[in-house]
Order: structure tokens, then sequence, then C-alpha cells
């Protein structure tokens, strides 16, 4: 098929999506469009990348071009965080409210702001604080909608429908905009990411909350718009699919896997939170061990990949063997500049490497025990209030303790804590939305209230004849 006629078809497909759901919550907020703009943009591609601008970059030192970034990527996130700003005020007091709540992120990033002092990039490390700063705004503004959980659907399901059928066409279609060649001279599946891990952590993501949304919308048997909504979210499921095949990312096919099938036993209103914790323990427990304590590595074999998981054993003591400070690090976000990067690029000439492929050295690098202390306790935290939230409602509670297990799956192999990175969007996500208690709240489902409806509508009928009568 000629990639225009696909283009042409692709388009009417994602109208044809949008058309199925059209009733599903209710409409976006103006403010919800910034975040909506933000998170498109983090889980594709910058926008001087989609525009092409990218420029030529010859005779540029690569590690001064990582440090300096773009210009115009700069003033776009600048505008957003600005409109970011402006909708915050508006909602001030909701803000504010949400934030006292919200003291290990608070905690987490007044220590990232400290560590500049001991950065030896001082303005670059504020920079990218200033950036991480918009992903909590983000947030901020989806959670402090009127309705949070609705607006929270309204936006992740219309970005699905863009990102996924826009990664198909561009693979399938469009393989110099879907695909690129590696350094080991083989093709690799991106779509709409910029490389093969990243469209696997949006396929985990967006496949648990894809996964979510058709359990749920499978259970309101009483729900005339039932067979429209499963039809969409099954596609999506079904792309979700092919694209984690195509790309063949293995961390993120055995994270889908697993949080799916714990957000679907979760999901169950008989099961007790007993059996929830065993199987966090049981997934979570066995990757550690086929990763960091199967000394022959047959576990990892067993699932197609190397015992050195593609060379990231050999990273790991590469970063570790620089001795950074084990307390503090080198500083936010300041390891991968200047001598350390040229080092291990010149190490690792095959490999532009600009990450430890692990989130937790990653923060160690960066930030030392210090870090890695706040980094627990945030993930403690967004344990507790997953629970807490299915112990009162478990079908709205296993959607967040999905989206807790994709991050901590993601994070065993990439930088899943790094700022901008949509692992780390959902964390802040889960833990933000775990302190709004009406989230959880029990409603009564759509057949209930379409049930109920039905018999109050001849009630006040018959009620309206009496008075007539009289």
């Amino acid at each position: 098929m000629p990639p225009v006629i696909a283009a042409i078809i692709y388009s009417i497909g994602i109208l044809g999506l949008f058309y199925l759901v059209r009733d599903l919550g209710s409409r976006m907020s103006k403010g919800l469009w910034v975040p909506a703009i933000w998170l498109f943009l983090i889980c594709s591609r910058p926008p001087s990348i989609w525009l092409g601008m990218q420029g030529n970059l010859s005779g540029v030192d690569a590690t001064q071009a990582y440090e300096e970034g773009s210009p115009f990527d700069r003033a776009v996130f600048l505008v957003l965080l600005l409109a970011a700003l402006a909708v915050l005020i508006l909602r001030s007091e909701k803000v504010k409210r949400l934030l006292q709540r919200n003291m290990p992120i608070l905690l987490y990033f007044s220590f990232c702001a400290i560590s500049i002092l001991w950065s030896g990039y001082s303005f670059v490390a504020f920079k990218r604080w200033t950036k991480a700063l918009g992903d909590v705004g983000m947030v901020l503004i989806i959670l402090t909608e009127p309705d949070t959980l609705s607006a929270m659907k309204h936006l992740l399901t219309r970005l699905g429908f863009l990102l996924f059928p826009l990664s198909v066409l561009f693979t399938k279609y469009y393989p110099a905009l879907g695909r690129r060649l590696t350094m080991s001279w083989t093709e690799e599946t991106t779509g709409v990411a910029l490389q093969k891990n990243e469209l696997g952590l949006l396929c985990m993501i967006y496949g648990v909350f894809f996964l979510w949304m058709f359990i749920s919308e499978y259970r309101e048997h009483g729900n005339p718009t039932r067979r429209r909504h499963l039809l969409a979210y099954g596609t999506m499921i079904a792309m979700v699919v092919w694209l984690l095949y195509q790309c063949n990312s293995m961390t993120s096919i055995t994270g889908l896997v697993s949080a799916g099938t714990v957000t679907w036993l979760a999901s169950r209103p008989s099961r007790k939170t007993a059996v929830v914790h065993l199987a966090v323990a049981a997934v979570l427990g066995l990757a550690i061990t086929a990763m960091f304590f199967d000394s022959g590595g047959g576990m990892i074999e067993a699932l197609g990949r190397n015992p050195t998981l593609t060379g990231r054993t050999q990273i790991w003591s590469m970063v570790l063997g620089l001795h950074t400070n084990p307390w503090v690090g080198t500083g936010f976000e300041s390891f991968w500049l200047g001598p350390r990067l040229d080092y291990m690029r010149t190490a690792l000439p095959n490999f532009p490497i600009n990450e430890a492929h692990d989130g937790y050295l990653e923060v160690y690098l960066n930030l030392g025990w210090a870090g890695i202390c706040l980094i627990a306790l945030l993930l403690m935290t967004a344990y507790k209030r997953t629970i807490s939230g299915i112990r009162r409602n478990p079908e709205k509670g296993s959607l967040f303790l999905g989206f807790l297990l994709c991050t901590l799956f993601y994070s065993f192999t990439e930088a899943g804590f790094r700022y901008m990175n949509p692992s780390w969007f959902f964390l802040l996500l889960v833990i933000v939305a775990g302190s709004i208690s009406t989230i959880f709240n029990e409603r009564p489902s759509r057949t209930v209230r379409n049930i109920e409806s039905t018999i109050e509508k001849p009630a006040r009928a018959k009620e309206m004849s009496g008075l007539a009568v009289r």
C-alpha cells in the first residue's frame, strides 16, 4: 500500500477511535491541554525532532551538544512550564492542599535542588531541575480537575489513540520515521519514540491502562456503549501487542505480562490485600532473582537474552569503577557530563551512552545513598497509598498499582527515575493520586446508574400525572 494512502486510512481510523469513545467521561478542560502536550512530547520525541530541526551536527562535540541541548526544545518546554504555572495559580487552593499531603515529593526535589551546589555543572543541573519541576506541575493539573479520575482517563485514552496508531503507521509505511539503524547495523522498531526501549515503556504503561479500561468496561454488562468501548480498547491492546513483538523489548514484555496480571487480580472485589501483596512480591522477586542472583544466567537466557543483559552488566561495572561520592553523588543529573561522559563514550565507542541503564544505579550516581533513600521513600509511599486505595475500591486502586509496577520493572534495566521520562511521570501520578481520597470513593457502576435512571423516570412520570389530575 502506498504510504500516503496508508496515512489517510490511519487518520480515518484514529478519528474512528475517538468516535467510539465520544461519550467517555467529561470533556477536557482548557487547562488539561497543557499536560496533554507535555505528556505527548515526553512519550514520543522532542519538538525539534518532530519538526526536523536537529541541524547538522558534523564537527560538533557530542558531549557539548548533549550538555547544551536544543534551544528550540528549551523554548517550547519553557512556554509549557509558564502555562502550567498560570493554571496552577488559578487552582492555588487545591494545589496547596495536595502539596501539603505529599511531603516526600517536596523532600526529594528539595534535596535535588541542594545537590546542584556540589555539581561540577551547576547551571546545566539547574536547568534540568527546572524542567523536572514541570513533571510535578503537569501531574498537579491533572489531579486538580473537578472529576479527577474521569479527566485522567480522558487524557490518557486520547493520547493513546494518537501514539499507537502513529507508531504502527511509522513502523509499517514510514521506516525512516518508525525504525532506526543501530550501531551494530541492525534495524530496530521505534514507532513514535526515539529507540526501542522507550517504545517498549509506552507499550507497557499504556498496555496496562487499556487492559484495565477493557476489563472495567467488560464488567459493565448493562451499559449501552459497552460494545463500542470494548472495540476501541481491544484495538489498542492489539496494537500494543504487535508493537511489542516488533521492538522485542523483553523488559517491557515481561513487565506488561506481570503488571497486567497483578492489575487484573487486584481489581477483583473478592481478593484480599494479602493476595495482592503476595502477587507483587512474587513477580518482583522473580525479576530480581533472574537479573541479580542467577549466577548462571539460565533464567535470562530462557527469555532469549544473554546473561549480560545486552552489555548492561559491563556498564554497571564501569560506572561504579568511577568512584563517585557514595553519600551524595555528583549532583542532580550531573554524572553524564564532561570527562565522565567522554570516558564512557570512548570506552564504548559503539554505544552512545548517556545513562546507567538501571534506575536505582542512576540515582546512586547522581544523588548517592541519600538519593536512594529518598527514592525508596517515594516508592514505599506510592505502594502504601495504592494498597490503601485497593482496600477502598479494588477496581480503581488496581490501575495505580499497575502503573507503579511498570515503573519498578522498567527501572531494573533503564533509568526510570529521570525527569521527563514517562515512568517517572506515572510514578508521581500514582503518589499524588493516592493522597486524594475521593478518587477511591465507592460510586455505583454505570450499570447500576442506568437501572436507577430507568426506574426513576416512570416513577417521576407517574407522580407528575397524579399532580396533573389533582
